[in-house]
């Protein structure tokens, strides 16, 4: 066998980009970061950096996550963050062409959470904000904000994010994954709007209910009930500690 050469390969960079998904104002939101630098500068993006030579992908994620948002990763040997985040890797993206620097080889990160706080930008981004995954996919006139959102996401970020959106939209049905957007406390009502804003409908209350009780280790009474929705005392609830559901959660046909 022949030495093996590295000279004889061409050099490129690995990357991380952040599907940051969260749940505000009964919206299923994402994170983006104004570029402030080239190429594409002024341009919203989903946050991101190069992987170090001495880290790995997790932790380049997790470090670009908060470099550039101020928010943290839950990771198995860390402490809980008071903001803590579901971290999982998405998909690897490696047209030639989807970085006009050079070579560049993205491995995307899907990141959920419970309604978090406004981001904090850093790194190189000039500024972060939450929006619907809406205003991002499909950005017009009419859902831009002063036509901040105007333009297209930056690089292939578009097609990023729709992949990690309907990754979420399918780990719901047949995992416990949807916990991960509500507080460590929680009521099925909060729960089942979670659920809607995720898949886009509407869910009957009453249906939802007997689904979620009723499917073994996936929901665990707290004994204690809390008034925060208006009316009547609702139970509370913690994610039990089945991962995956059955039978599933299934999708309406819309």
């Amino acid at each position: 066998m022949p030495p093996y050469d590295p000279s004889a390969f061409p050099p490129f960079a690995v990357t991380v980009d952040l599907v940051v998904l969260t749940v505000r104002r009964h919206a299923l939101c994402a994170l983006a970061v104004r570029r402030g630098e080239p190429p594409f500068q002024g341009r919203w993006a989903l946050p991101g950096g190069f992987v170090r030579a001495d880290e790995d992908l997790e932790a380049a994620a997790a470090r670009e996550l908060a470099e550039e948002t101020g928010l943290h990763a839950q990771t198995p040997a860390g402490p809980t963050p008071v903001y803590g985040a579901h971290l999982e890797q998405l998909a690897t993206y490696g047209d030639p062409k989807r970085d006009p620097r050079m070579r560049v080889v993205s491995v995307a990160h899907l990141v959920l959470a419970p309604d978090l706080p406004a981001p904090t930008a850093g790194g190189d981004a000039h500024s972060a904000r939450w929006a619907p995954v809406e205003t991002l996919l499909e950005p017009d006139d009419a859902h831009a904000r002063e036509g901040e959102l105007a333009a297209p996401l930056a690089f292939d970020h578009a097609q990023i994010l729709a992949d990690g959106v309907e990754r979420a939209r399918s780990k719901i049905e047949y995992s416990s994954l949807a916990t991960a957007f509500c507080p460590p406390e929680f009521t099925v009502g909060e729960l089942r709007r979670v659920y809607e804003a995720v898949w886009g409908v509407a869910l009957d209350p009453r249906n939802f209910h007997r689904k979620v009780t009723g499917t073994p280790g996936f929901l665990v009474p707290t004994g204690g009930t809390t008034t925060r929705q208006g009316g009547r005392p609702a139970q509370l609830f913690r994610a039990g500690g089945a991962t995956l559901l059955n039978p599933p959660m299934l999708r309406p046909e819309v």
